[in-house]
């Protein structure tokens, strides 16, 4: 992992990551190319946030000997989607974490203040006793982020990590200031935001490349 400025944030040194980074920014890249990169991205850092997961020993029967190995302990984890760019990140998740509960939460910004309004909320029960991964694809000016993280926190959640493609600087530190808690997994720290919120360079708007809405 690349050392960052900010202590709770991540950073995967993989040249791969950077690869399908590349192919993403690409504006020219088709939809359903840019969905398996998003997804291929979001395995890569699903499998980097899991490494510190609870271990149990338990006794197994190999072919050959009976021997000790170790499996993750406690419930099932949970993974919370940002509607609706965050579903295009899931199904990377699942691959690695195949038995997760999923829940959602829905939120729109506001076009004239950019402050988040949730519409939808629905969450695995017991959140409390779970790893929790809140993902998005992109990590803009915080605010909806902070706000979905207040929700998740509300509802019971505790140990939270947070995975996104793209962040940038203006994002990380909203999050830090609001969530010191909260592990950020982040394929990479763009430069900064526009005059309309989007990061520059980025990628453009993630939920409407996922969904051809453009």
């Amino acid at each position: 992992m690349k050392k960052t400025k900010w202590g709770n944030v991540f950073l995967p040194n993989h040249s791969y990551i950077e690869h399908k980074l590349s192919m993403m920014r690409d504006k020219d890249t088709p939809k359903k190319i840019f969905k398996e990169l998003i997804e291929e991205v979001s395995i890569m850092l699903t499998y980097e946030a899991t490494k510190d997961f609870p271990m149990q020993d338990i006794n197994i029967q190999t072919p050959l000997m009976n021997t000790t190995c170790r499996i993750i302990r406690g419930r099932k984890p949970a993974v919370i989607p940002i509607l609706r760019a965050g579903l295009g990140m899931v199904e990377g998740v699942l691959k690695i974490i195949p038995q997760a509960k999923v829940g959602h939460i829905g939120l729109y910004r506001k076009p004239d203040t950019l402050e988040p309004v949730e519409y939808y909320s629905k969450y695995p029960t017991h959140l409390e006793e779970r790893e929790v991964f809140v993902v998005d694809p992109m990590l803009a000016t915080g605010g909806s982020v902070s706000y979905a993280l207040n929700s998740i926190k509300k509802a019971g959640a505790e140990k939270i990590k947070f995975l996104c493609i793209i962040s940038c600087p203006e994002g990380i530190e909203r999050l830090q200031n609001d969530h010191p808690d909260i592990r950020i997994y982040t394929a990479s720290i763009d430069e900064r935001l526009n005059d309309h919120a989007y990061i520059l360079p980025g990628l453009g708007d993630a939920g409407d490349r996922l969904f051809g809405t453009l």
